[in-house]
C-alpha cells in the first residue's frame, strides 16, 4: 500500500478499529505497510468461523423464537400474490418438496444435535412423526383454490414411497396428482438434475409447471421450474 499525502496527521477507521497516524516523507512508506499487516490481520481474524455450539444455538433460537415462521410468513404471502397473477389451466400444476417444504423435521433435526443419523433419520420418516408446516399448508389450499395441480417431487427413496404418502395425508394434503420418490438409479444423480429431469419429462407428458416450491435451491434450479417460491431451511443445505 502507497499513500501519497501531504498531511502530517491522519485518522483512519477500519471495521470499528481507529488508527491516528504521524506521517513524514520517510516514514510514510513504512506506515502504509503496517497498516496493510495490520488490516490483513484484522481480515484473517475475522474469517474464523463462529464455534459450532454457538451455530446451532442461535439455528435453534432462530426457530423457536417465532422470527423463523414470520420470516416464512412473509415468503407465503409473497408467493400468493405472485401465484394470483396466473390463470390456471386443466393441466397447470405446481410441485411441492417435502422435507422442510411440506412437512417439517425440526423435532428430528434437534435430536441428531442438528447433524444427521441415518438410522434416525430414516425411523423417523417410517413412523410419520413429521407435522405439515402450516403455511405452506396454506399455499397448497390457496393453489387448490386456484385451480392447480399440485405433485409433490421428493429426493426421499421409493422404499418410502408409502409411508411418504401416508404422512401427507394425514397432514391435510389430501390433495394431489402424484408423488414422485427417487428410484433404481436416480438415487445415485445430483438433487438438481434428478428434480430438473423429472420436470422435464411431466413437461413432456402434457404438463405446465406454473411454480416449484422447494427449502433447497436444487428443487428451484433447472429447465421448467416456473415461479420459484424459495422456502427458508437453516437446518441443512444441499447445494447439488
Amino acid at each position: 500500500m502507497i499513500l501519497k499525502l501531504k498531511l502530517s496527521n491522519i485518522v483512519y477507521s477500519y471495521r470499528g478499529y481507529l488508527f491516528f497516524l504521524t506521517l513524514t516523507r520517510r516514514s510514510i512508506y513504512v506506515v502504509g505497510l503496517c497498516m496493510l499487516l495490520t488490516l490483513l490481520s484484522a481480515c484473517e481474524q475475522n474469517d474464523k468461523p463462529v464455534n459450532l455450539t454457538i451455530a446451532k444455538n442461535e439455528v435453534k433460537q432462530y426457530y423457536e423464537s417465532g422470527k423463523f415462521d414470520e420470516e416464512l410468513n412473509t415468503v407465503i404471502e409473497e408467493a400468493k400474490k405472485r401465484f394470483d397473477k396466473v390463470a390456471f389451466k386443466e393441466n397447470s400444476i405446481v410441485i411441492f418438496d417435502v422435507d422442510e417444504t411440506a412437512l417439517n423435521n425440526y423435532e428430528l433435526a434437534e435430536k441428531m444435535g442438528f447433524g444427521y443419523v441415518y438410522d434416525m433419520n430414516k425411523e423417523w420418516n417410517a413412523e410419520m412423526k413429521a407435522p405439515a408446516i402450516p403455511q405452506v399448508k396454506e399455499l397448497y389450499a390457496f393453489l387448490l383454490s386456484k385451480g392447480a395441480k399440485i405433485i409433490f417431487l421428493t429426493g426421499r427413496n421409493y422404499y418410502e414411497y408409502e409411508v411418504t404418502y401416508q404422512n401427507l395425508v394425514n397432514e391435510g394434503y389430501t390433495v394431489f396428482d402424484t408423488l414422485i420418490t427417487q428410484i433404481g438409479e436416480e438415487t445415485k444423480m445430483k438433487a438438481k438434475d434428478f428434480k430438473s429431469n423429472k420436470r422435464v419429462w411431466l413437461t413432456k407428458n402434457g404438463y405446465e409447471i406454473i411454480g416449484t416450491v422447494g427449502d433447497q435451491w436444487t428443487d428451484l434450479e433447472g429447465e421448467f421450474h416456473g415461479i420459484q417460491i424459495k422456502i427458508p431451511n437453516y437446518l441443512y443445505m444441499i447445494e447439488d
